[in-house]
């Protein structure tokens, strides 16, 4: 399936905001940290591209989750659900025939306006998965950590991106895809939470 960018809808929603610009803080501020002293599974392993110190724009999100790595790793591979449960994605297009995310497979979906195609850059069950996306106006990569600690695990979603409208968003909505993946967390949470208590009743 061939996808085209649609970089318009992001800019002009990026027009009313000029007067208003703030910037997000910078790779090594304290609201804006991963920590790299950490075990394999606690740090995100960079392609040279993406490292966030060479990054236009970077933004990372925790959450912890009562629930095991394993179940929340499923609702993350299960990505042609997202929309149902997740504004920030539409149209989520698989390409493995069973819906669900692979190693080095591919999906299709849109996402704050523009049209994309991911490619799987690491998968390991249940704790490491990443994606890059690349259109000529922005290229993106995309990771997420599932890291166990007590009662659970804590889910750690980071992203670097680099072109026109990475910088843009830097600028004049630097707040907008924190959120976004703030509401992706949620539902992640919401979702894992849910299973386990189902999974907790069924065994009664």
């Amino acid at each position: 399936m061939a996808l085209r960018s649609s970089p318009v809808p992001l800019c002009l929603a990026l027009l009313p905001l000029l007067t208003a610009c703030t910037s997000v803080p910078p790779v090594g501020d304290p609201s804006n940290l991963l920590p790299t002293r950490e075990p394999h599974r606690a740090r995100v392993d960079w392609p040279a591209l993406y490292e966030p110190e060479e990054a236009e724009f970077y933004v990372n999100n925790t959450i912890d989750v009562a629930a095991t790595p394993e179940v929340v790793w499923q609702v993350l591979i299960e990505a042609e659900t997202w929309p149902t449960w997740y504004e920030g994605a539409a149209n989520v297009d698989v390409a493995d025939p069973s819906g669900l995310l692979r190693p080095g497979g591919t999906f299709t979906w849109q996402t704050m306006g523009l049209d994309l195609t991911s490619t799987i850059q690491e998968f390991e069950p249940p704790y490491r998965l990443a994606w890059e996306s690349r259109i000529s106006s922005i290229q993106g990569y995309h990771a997420w950590l599932i890291v166990p600690i007590e009662g659970g695990v804590r889910v750690v979603t980071v992203e670097s991106q680099h072109g026109f409208l990475a910088t843009m968003q830097k600028w004049f909505l630097p707040n907008q895809l924190r959120e976004i993946h703030d509401l992706w967390l949620a539902g992640v949470k919401a979702r894992a939470e849910a299973r386990t208590k189902a999974a907790k009743v069924a065994a009664r």
